[in-house]
């Protein structure tokens, strides 16, 4: 049996995972060649890819193919491939960030990081041999988390202005088929900090009405981010609100930024550590990324009304 079958139905059966990385993907024109972490279940066919997009923040690896295990080693261990690039605005990359075109923050390169892996998965499976043959290439997902969800958020269909030249910019990618929405970044214009509009100006023209990919936005009811809006938690759920449907929007109640502590183990950056909340963000997203890749299945429905139904839910979900 599949892995992606033997799951169906019984999310958190953890099935053992292998993770390999780094992965070495050659990048002409990159600073550096790509490195990715590839996370999957031991045994089974089929099985779907998720790409997943690190934030930023102030420790030396989350923002890299190191961070984010609780997210990968979930999802891998319930019947995905996960695959973890390392962006140019890695921390583990800093000397790059003071010349080189892009910098800091490499909003194009991040996309471009995706549409290289997809071009190379091939290429993946005979690095990783254990992988060969076993992933499905026409069932990819992209996830990110804060500026992860920026890169993710352009995979899906949204738009922006290119500061440099003014050209609008459009990043969507059509072999991905759904997406999760992290702590992502919401519209410009007015919502933004005066430094950002000032330092980061590719947020200023974030435009989401042609985000028509299927995706779940994630967002903290306390995850405040004054240093980037000025709008407030509601900010983070402008993907979901001002882009076409079908989209879910899931409000984690309490939740700041690093929803409970999504991006690693312990870790010192995450002001809202909660077990029980990461917990909840792994079963909805897994849930929603298996029913949106397997058309039919229930998986998102029977956790939506498992959420709904908990006499102390941890959050809430609309859908449009």
């Amino acid at each position: 049996m599949s892995a992606t079958t033997s799951t169906a139905g019984a999310v958190g059966s953890y099935a053992p995972v292998l993770s390999v990385g780094p992965v070495v993907l050659p990048a002409p024109g990159r600073a550096v060649d790509l490195e990715v972490r590839v996370s999957a279940p031991v045994t089974g066919s089929e099985l779907p890819v998720i790409l997943l997009s690190h934030g930023q923040g102030y420790s030396n690896h989350l923002s890299s193919l190191n961070g984010y295990a609780p997210l990968a080693s979930y999802w891998a261990a319930n019947g995905f491939a996960v695959i973890q690039p390392t962006h140019l605005s890695s921390m583990t990359l800093r000397h790059l960030h003071a010349d080189t075109p892009g910098g800091p923050l490499f909003w194009r390169s991040r996309a471009e990081d995706m549409k290289r892996i997809l071009d190379r998965l091939d290429a993946i499976e005979v690095a990783v041999p254990q992988l060969r043959g076993r992933l499905d290439h026409g069932k990819v997902a992209v996830a990110g988390h804060s500026m992860g969800g920026h890169t993710a958020s352009l995979l899906l269909g949204a738009r922006l202005t290119d500061p440099d030249d003014g050209a609008e910019v459009d990043l969507a990618e059509p072999r991905i088929r759904a997406g999760v929405l992290l702590a992502a970044p919401g519209r410009g214009g007015d919502a933004l900090t005066e430094s950002v509009a000032e330092n980061w100006p590719f947020f200023r023209t974030t435009d989401f009405t042609r985000m028509t990919t299927p995706a779940l936005v994630v967002a903290g009811e306390k995850d405040g981010s004054a240093h980037l809006t000025v709008r407030g938690p509601e900010w983070h759920a402008d993907p979901y609100h001002l882009s076409p449907g079908p989209k879910s929007l899931l409000t984690l109640f309490g939740a700041e930024h690093g929803l409970g502590g999504i991006s690693g183990y312990d870790v010192a950056e995450t002001t809202d550590e909660n077990p029980a909340r990461v917990s909840a963000v792994q079963r909805l997203t897994w849930a929603y990324l298996r029913s949106a890749l397997h058309p039919g299945d229930p998986a998102w429905r029977t956790a939506c009304e498992a959420l709904a139904d908990d006499p102390d839910p941890l959050g809430m979900v609309e859908s449009k």
